[in-house]
């Protein structure tokens, strides 16, 4: 079979010579291949150091001031004084603008004299009474006594003097009553009929005038009976009185008596009033007049005379009695007024006396103080220490209350940053941050974490929280409304054991470490970056791991320092010097970072 294979493949050379190519060809690939297989592990190493870990989220926003405010007057009035212009720098409590503050200081210099007057009345209140106070109460408690003794002599000659113009009016009454009845019922003017009579009957042709005259003469008559009623009973009392008679009698028969000369006062004018009626009816009509009309008038006209005298003496007894009586009465007021008062110099001031002398003297503090509040509201000054952003007022100008004034800013800068709802919760008042500005590349700022929204703002369906950080330093490049970023520290960590993040393994719930199973590894540190070999498999070392930045992880337990761990598997092909890094856990994934290896934060180590 053999030397037809061999007769077969003289016969196809070219045939023949392409197969060899062909088998040596694969040949070769096979030995190649086979080849690959055999490759050389190496490993990268890192030592176990002590460092600092520092935790941090970021945010960015823009740059604004810790405070802002309008400022507005309290006051109106004509400015007097502008003591700032736009974009001056003001102290606390600097003096922006002034006005015309005369009238408020008028009332405070008021508010001041009235309680320096009430506390001068309180310390005199609290002095104890010295001898002349004491003497000067006494006489006028005197005084007061003596006033009531004068009242009540005074009123006892009342009652004489009242009894005398009494005495006086009935000299005259019983002459005017007899006059009276005589004048109306003798039958002087005519035989068999009465004076009231004829007067009336002188009419009678005059059926109007004759009714009136009627009216008269019934008004005349009923005048005069109730005057004489009057007048028997009156002189009935006087007759019984005299002027040792009690008060209550003697006050009785002046009042009375007073009413009596009244009524005849009335009836006289009423006769009077007749008569002149008919009169006038006689000189219309050119009647002759009787001479006796005329001395009845004349009459009449005495007894009006006589009885309006006797009126006013009796109205001025009557009113001089009234007035003592008053006189007594203030007299004794005025006893109890005064002892008591002398009772009180004796004892001293008393407790509600004192009590509401010093809250007088409250009061007038608070009025004061009142009126000083007022007054400063006329100086309108500077609520903290910034720069003046707006002011467009000037001397002279005339304000109302509530009127803007100027706008006052704070040369603090803050930066407020928006956060989503998972990194604000790592972030709390006073944490530390650092800042950058796109506008000033240069300048890189510290700060603190001032101020968290309490409530967030739901956009899209996200929620954002706005942090403010105030500045530790103030750059004045950095300006309001700049675009800041902002890096707060959440957490850090000084002096624990670090390994690189790639050194840490899972597997479950466990964290391990590979270390070199050889006591000791040869190759420096330094020179190991691209991996050593080593005689044994590494072995797993089970670790507990603590808080992790982008770069490495606390380790708790299971390490100490200097111990060596790997970090990489980095495989060499034998002949070609090809290496290849494996990843021995990809499904691993650090503490505190996301699953694709990023983070939102910033991370630092220092060493």
């Amino acid at each position: 079979m053999i030397k037809n294979i061999a007769k077969l493949l003289s016969q196809h050379k070219i045939i023949t010579v392409i197969i060899i190519i062909i088998l040596a060809s694969g040949g070769y690939w096979v030995y190649q291949k086979t080849q690959s297989n055999s490759q050389e592990m190496r490993y990268v190493i890192a030592m176990v150091e002590k460092g600092t870990i520092t935790l941090s989220v970021s945010g960015s926003g823009q740059v604004s001031v810790s405070n802002q405010v309008d400022i507005k007057s309290k006051a109106s009035g004509d400015i007097i004084y502008v003591g700032a212009q736009n974009g001056q720098k003001v102290g606390a409590g600097a003096l922006l603008v002034q006005l015309d503050a005369r009238d408020a200081q008028k009332t405070v210099r008021d508010a001041e004299a009235n309680l320096e007057n009430a506390r001068i009345t309180l310390a005199k209140l609290k002095k104890p009474a010295d001898a002349l106070s004491i003497l000067q109460a006494e006489n006028a408690l005197a005084q007061a006594q003596e006033s009531k003794q004068d009242a009540d002599n005074d009123l006892k000659k009342a009652y004489e003097d009242g009894f005398n113009t009494v005495a006086n009016a009935f000299l005259d009454l019983p002459t005017i009553m007899a006059g009276l009845d005589d004048l109306l019922y003798d039958e002087t003017l005519e035989r068999s009929q009465q004076n009231v009579s004829w007067y009336a009957n002188q009419v009678t042709r005059d059926y109007n005038t004759f009714v009136r005259a009627t009216a008269y003469k019934d008004s005349v008559e009923n005048a005069y009976r109730a005057a004489r009623l009057q007048y028997n009973a009156n002189f009935d009392l006087y007759k019984t009185a005299s002027r040792s008679s009690n008060a209550a009698t003697l006050e009785s028969l002046i009042l009375e008596t007073y009413d009596t000369v009244k009524i005849i006062a009335d009836t006289v004018k009423t006769t009077n009033n007749y008569i002149d009626f008919i009169q006038d009816f006689f000189e219309q009509r050119d009647i002759n007049i009787p001479a006796l009309v005329a001395t009845h008038q004349s009459t009449l006209d005495t007894y009006t005379s006589k009885t309006n005298a006797h009126l006013t003496s009796l109205l001025s007894a009557k009113r001089t009695i009234d007035d003592a009586k008053q006189s007594i009465i203030n007299a004794d007021r005025s006893i109890a007024e005064k002892t008591e008062s002398l009772a009180k110099l004796r004892a001293g001031a008393d407790a509600l006396d004192i009590r509401s002398a010093e809250l007088t003297i409250q009061q007038r503090q608070n009025t004061l103080t009142d009126a000083r509040e007022k007054l400063a509201d006329y100086f309108i000054r500077a609520p903290f220490a910034g720069v003046v952003a707006h002011i467009d007022i000037k001397k002279g100008d005339t304000i109302s209350a509530n009127a803007m004034i100027a706008t006052l800013i704070t040369e603090q800068r803050i930066a407020e940053i928006s956060l989503n709802e998972v990194d604000v919760a790592r972030v709390k008042i006073d944490q530390k941050a650092t800042l950058t500005f796109d506008a000033v590349p240069d300048s890189n700022l510290t700060g603190k974490v001032a101020e968290i929204d309490t409530i967030g703002t739901a956009s899209q369906g996200i929620v954002s929280y706005i942090i403010k950080i105030t500045f530790d330093t103030q750059d004045e490049r950095v300006k309001p409304g700049m675009s800041v970023n902002a890096a707060i520290i959440t957490d850090t960590k000084l002096n624990v054991l670090t390994v690189p993040n790639s050194a840490v393994k899972s597997q479950g719930d466990m964290r391990y470490v590979e270390i070199p199973n050889e006591q000791e590894v040869q190759t420096p540190l330094s020179r190991a970056s691209s991996g050593i070999t080593l005689l044994q498999a590494p072995r797993h070392q089970t670790v507990e791991v603590g808080i992790s930045n982008d770069e490495f992880t606390e380790i708790i337990s299971g390490l100490k320092e200097g111990d060596i761990v790997i970090t990489n598997t980095l495989s060499r092909v034998n002949g070609n010097g090809a290496n290849r890094s494996q990843q021995q856990s990809p499904a691993f994934r650090i503490p505190g970072l996301p699953s694709d290896g990023s983070s939102r934060g910033g991370a630092v180590m220092a060493h």
